[in-house]
């Protein structure tokens, strides 16, 4: 370690970094599930307006890669006050929309510049926090966007109640983008001391411990390529050209990684929204009502958010795989067990004993994405490849839910869990084949 860490300023950190994110997390939460309802109230079918609500994930897989460009080009805090603009922008065409065509776009807006911001959060927080704290960091930041998406439906429920319009929960979200954008321009930059919107270089940022330590080793790394160079500093379209150049040199060059612990990332993704489709669906199936399968949910869902600094903490002391691999075993056997538990007379009990389990399996798992790629990413040039890295985990969010009303649709909500289950252990078994491959041992 190096004599730096000591002097590294965390509380700066947690404000220029957490607080942007946990309003855009609020914000986000606040209108995810208004958004079929605000579908619906403008004349759309119900296919159609589940099709809208799916745009915004649909927006936030199409922009992953091309975020990368983004981000590179203009710098990561840069990047999170535009995308914040962007999204005020998408949600301002939501709450105008006289039909749910328009109302389609403004969403899938507000999905591209989600991509945006996310992407260059995890690329900022990557360069900003040194290795022996960067799995604390990330999991503890995915624990902040687990917190706006538990707060914002609450928070969207009151503004809907006293206004008494489906459509006033988007200007939640325009206000937490204000105030992101705001934060983000006031506070400094705790790693290069910059405010407003000049960008950085990156050789004014300081080096972290992993770069004395050597322990990160990106495929790049064990491949011999060359460390990425800092960028020209002229603009206009040679420079843009050369960046997605680097896009797709990056993407080529670590093909390997994305191809084999990518596929991990995906599955881990699909695990984790299949969760989020599955216990509704199930609990419907046992017989549940509505508010009990509710508050059943909500339970499991804070269980989840309790453990996001634990994660971290196992991570950092334990490895990747230490909180990896229970994540992955213990929802493939949460999955497993909602299979076999549908024919027994105690499936109400068993549904809250595997809801419970699911959630505390997930929340193990908590920020390991983020980690993983923070982990394999150049250091000096990580925002490429955090955007092809995100891609994969996004893919399996966005293919669980169709997975699995399909296998539903064609067999039973039995078969889709065991199917499920069956992908986990899949998973696990990449993730400890070649985790332990692309992360040295020095790591942990």
């Amino acid at each position: 370690m190096t004599s730096e860490t000591p002097a590294f300023d965390f509380r700066s950190v947690l404000l220029s970094g957490f607080l942007p994110a946990a309003l855009f997390a609020i914000g986000e939460g606040a209108i995810i599930p208004i958004i079929p309802i605000a579908a619906d109230s403008l004349g759309a079918s119900l296919a159609f307006a589940g099709f809208v609500a799916a745009l915004i994930l649909v927006g936030e897989l199409i922009g992953d890669v091309p975020s990368g460009v983004v981000v590179a080009r203009i710098g990561e805090r840069n990047a999170m006050i535009g995308a914040a603009v962007v999204s005020v922008v998408g949600l301002l065409v939501c709450t105008i929309a006289p039909n749910p065509w328009v109302l389609a776009l403004g969403v899938f807006l507000v999905g591209v510049s989600t991509a945006v911001f996310a992407l260059a959060r995890h690329a900022y927080m990557t360069t900003a926090i040194p290795l022996h704290i960067r799995a604390r960091a990330l999991s503890s930041l995915g624990g902040v966007f687990r917190f706006g998406y538990f707060v914002g439906p609450f928070i969207a429920a009151g503004v809907v109640h006293l206004t008494g319009t489906t459509q006033s929960a988007f200007w939640i979200h325009i206000v937490c983008c204000l105030l992101a954008a705001l934060t983000l321009v006031v506070l400094r930059d705790p790693a290069t001391g910059a405010r407003g919107f000049r960008r950085p270089s990156r050789a004014s940022r300081p080096a972290t411990d992993d770069a004395s330590d050597g322990t990160v080793a990106t495929t790049a790394d064990t491949t011999g390529r060359p460390a990425a160079t800092e960028p020209p500093t002229d603009t206009g379209a040679q420079f843009v050209q050369e960046e997605a150049h680097g896009l797709f040199r990056t993407i080529r060059a670590n093909r390997a990684v994305l191809l084999r612990l990518g596929s991990g990332a995906g599955l881990i993704g699909a695990l984790r929204a299949g969760r989020q489709v599955i216990l509704p669906l199930w609990a419907v199936s046992v017989g549940l009502d509505d508010s009990t399968a509710a508050l059943v949910i909500g339970i499991a869902g804070a269980v989840d958010f309790a453990l996001f600094y634990t994660s971290g903490q196992i991570m950092d002391r334990w490895g990747r795989l230490a909180s990896a691999l229970p994540c992955m075993v213990g929802l493939s056997i949460s999955y497993f067990l909602l299979a076999w538990s549908g024919h027994l007379d105690a499936r109400v009990g068993w549904f809250v004993a595997i809801a419970m389990g699911m959630s505390l399996a997930n929340g193990v798992g908590s920020g390991i994405l983020m980690t993983l790629g923070a982990d394999l990413a150049p250091r000096d040039h990580p925002a490429p490849f955090l955007g092809a890295w995100r891609f994969t985990g996004d893919f399996g969010q966005a293919a669980a839910p169709l997975l699995i009303s399909g296998v539903t649709a064609v067999a039973s909500i039995a078969v889709a869990s065991g199917v499920m289950g069956v992908l986990g252990l899949v998973g696990a078994g990449i993730l400890l084949r070649y985790v332990p491959r692309y992360l040295p041992r020095t790591l942990r």
